[in-house]
């Protein structure tokens, strides 16, 4: 078992969240919007980070972006990662907080806000 000092501790779900909206914003990611899901039972997560982009190659850039900035300011990894295959949907798993990073066209199929429409939702205007 990995001990950790209290210097290497995870940030909280507020850091990780500035840290996500900083690197969505850095790659023009469009659309941010966070869910608070602490108040829904059964919710499978804290926090959900939603945002779109135009391509596929975007959606990649923003992915990469978050990984990299949250790896580096935070030291913290995702505890899972899917999508990267066809680049439509990408999800990064940090337990407390999943960031979706959707292509335009999908976001607009999937519609999370709507499916989580009991999560209080926080739109970015600079998005």
């Amino acid at each position: 078992m990995q001990k950790i000092r209290l210097s290497e501790a995870p940030k909280s779900k507020e850091e990780l969240s500035h840290i996500i909206f900083e690197s969505i914003a850095d790659k023009k990611g469009e659309g941010i919007v966070s869910l608070d899901l602490t108040n829904i039972n059964d919710a499978i997560t804290d926090f959900f980070i939603i945002c779109h982009a135009d391509s596929t190659t975007q959606v990649k850039a923003i992915a990469d972006n978050i990984i990299t900035n949250v790896g580096t300011q935070a030291g913290e990894k995702p505890w899972h990662k899917e999508g990267y295959e066809n680049l439509e949907w990408v999800l990064i798993d940090y337990v407390s907080v999943v960031v979706h990073i959707f292509h335009k066209s999908k976001r607009a199929f999937y519609q999370l806000e709507d499916l989580w429409s009991d999560a209080v939702i926080k739109y970015y205007e600079d998005s």
